[in-house]
């Protein structure tokens, strides 16, 4: 089988593979601290369960990362992901002047990469990305292991930020 051949596992990062727990109070202030919030990402501790999964998907997929963190926190991400050990992968992030909700870039993005392969899965913790790609018929599978943030899920849907 060829590297071109192999179904696409899609991973998110935030809340999914990385906690967020630590940086949630640049959230909570008005307003919102978003370089802040995006400078203490190299910081996230992995999740287990994640990264777990994502390594176990590893063995017969493609690794994707899909996040909607700025294009401007690539180096960083490229970063954690190494220090976690985890599959390299292509790495698909929001322009840093796109602010719509994540349910729309990231189906999007995935509708893209399915023209061409199988995605064998969506691995995401956002409620509206997982009804929206269940809805254009990916199968999904929700990230519960991390703490909800009301905040969090706030920005994603209506300031389009992660």
């Amino acid at each position: 089988m060829t590297g071109n051949s192999r179904p696409l596992a899609v991973f998110d990062l935030d809340n999914t593979l990385s906690g967020t727990a630590h940086r949630q109070h640049f959230l909570e202030r008005r307003p919102r601290d978003w370089a802040g919030f995006f400078a203490a990402a190299p910081e996230d501790p992995p999740l287990e369960q994640g990264v777990a999964l994502c390594r176990e998907a590893a063995e017969e997929c493609e690794i994707v990362y899909l996040t909607g963190r700025p294009e401007r926190c690539r180096k960083d991400t490229v970063a954690w992901l190494a220090a976690q050990e985890l599959p390299e992968g292509r790495i698909h992030m929001r322009r840093d002047t796109d602010r719509r909700p994540a349910r729309l870039t990231k189906l999007e993005i995935l509708r893209r990469l399915g023209r061409d392969r199988e995605v064998r899965m969506l691995v995401d913790d956002d409620e509206l990305v997982c009804e929206a790609a269940e809805r254009a018929g990916f199968r999904v599978v929700r990230a519960r292991w991390a703490d909800p943030s009301t905040e969090l899920k706030d920005a994603q849907e209506r300031e389009g930020r992660t």
